[in-house]
């Protein structure tokens, strides 16, 4: 197996895109933490021939869901605003508008959009992740897309 570190190097824009793909830049770089940290614990007893971007992308998300329920349970009073990451100084940030709107599409369309588009899984790994056909995840993804496209260029000028 390959050193950790190399893993995170060949990785870890990948892994960012999926967290910032559900979240803002501040709280996906707490999930990127997260995903690295767990995936270590784990790498030692990782199968030899795993998909590891796959195996990535799934912990990625699954952090990032975390970090959305933990901000839903928590209500903390600040004394002052902090001050708000610049919109476009993030590599790989989508905006709010498209954030909202992979937010809004059903959790199945959502996950294979973000395994298809944003780690660049193929189909057939995103249907292993899933635990479903090639065929359904090429359907979710066409399904997630189409409504995308819907909803967000709705909301936008073009």
């Amino acid at each position: 197996m390959k050193p950790f570190d190399q893993i995170v190097t060949k990785h870890g824009a990948m892994v960012m895109r999926v967290c910032r793909s559900l979240l803002d830049p501040v709280t996906a770089d707490d999930a990127w933490s997260d995903t690295f940290l767990a995936a270590l614990r784990a790498y030692p007893e990782l199968r030899a021939d795993s998909n590891i971007g796959g195996w990535l992308a799934t912990i990625a998300y699954r952090k990032s869901i975390d970090q959305i329920r933990s901000a839903k349970r928590e209500a903390t009073p600040l004394a002052s605003i902090p001050e708000a990451p610049q919109a476009g100084n993030e590599p790989d940030a989508p905006d709010p508008e498209l954030r909202r709107a992979l937010n809004d599409l059903a959790p199945k369309q959502r996950i294979t959009v973000v395994y298809r588009y944003l780690a660049d899984l193929s189909y057939s790994d995103i249907a292993a992740l899933l635990d479903s056909t090639e065929v359904a995840a090429r359907r979710n993804a066409a399904d997630g897309i189409a409504r995308l496209r819907t909803h967000y260029l709705k909301g936008t000028s073009q």
